[in-house]
């Protein structure tokens, strides 16, 4: 892992650059299996758009209030990531949002999490410049996440949610750019 012993200049500017090259738009299709539960895995197709956002954008300028940074310690550089997802195997309606990531040493700052709208923080790293890896925890969970750039036209990632130490579902996804 490229973070053990890295000092956080380093990470910050692997940071950037797989932030820079994460940005256009994307297709995703996912599936995610709930272990403890005898169930169909859902499936779901988004198109999804990342905007990279440099030091001084708004954004980042309201994340940093929102965890109620100092201004001195700036987010290094961030992501708007906007979506539009429909479940492809039930009946439900469309999800629609956004939300906004920041980097300022090894953490990510999000103005909202995968299963709150509360600002929440991800201790992040990289097991290789392509390869962006995310440990967050809230109310009781540990969300694990692994985001692979492959060539500049793919990404994969891997969620793994676990509750009292034992893992209750699976998120794993195929990005396409388009």
């Amino acid at each position: 892992m490229i973070s053990v012993g890295m000092t956080n200049n380093t990470l910050e500017s692997l940071a950037v650059e797989y932030f820079k090259r994460s940005q256009g738009q994307w297709k995703s299709q996912r599936r995610y299996y709930m272990l403890n539960q005898e169930q169909e895995p859902q499936e779901v197709e988004s198109l999804l758009t990342i905007r990279f956002l440099e030091p001084d954008a708004p954004e980042l300028l309201e994340l940093a209030q929102l965890h109620q940074l100092q201004p001195k310690s700036a987010l290094s550089c961030g992501t708007v990531v906007s979506w539009e997802s429909n479940y492809t195997n039930q009946e439900r309606k469309a999800n629609y949002g956004s939300t906004i990531f920041g980097i300022l040493g090894n953490k990510l700052y999000r103005d909202r999490g995968f299963a709150t709208s509360k600002p929440i923080i991800a201790i992040c790293s990289f097991n290789n410049p392509d390869t962006l890896c995310l440990r967050t925890e809230y109310s009781g969970s540990v969300f694990e996440e692994e985001v692979k750039l492959i060539g500049k036209n793919y990404r994969t990632r891997q969620t793994i949610i676990s509750r009292a130490g034992q893992e209750i579902t699976i998120g794993q996804y195929l990005e396409k750019r388009i």
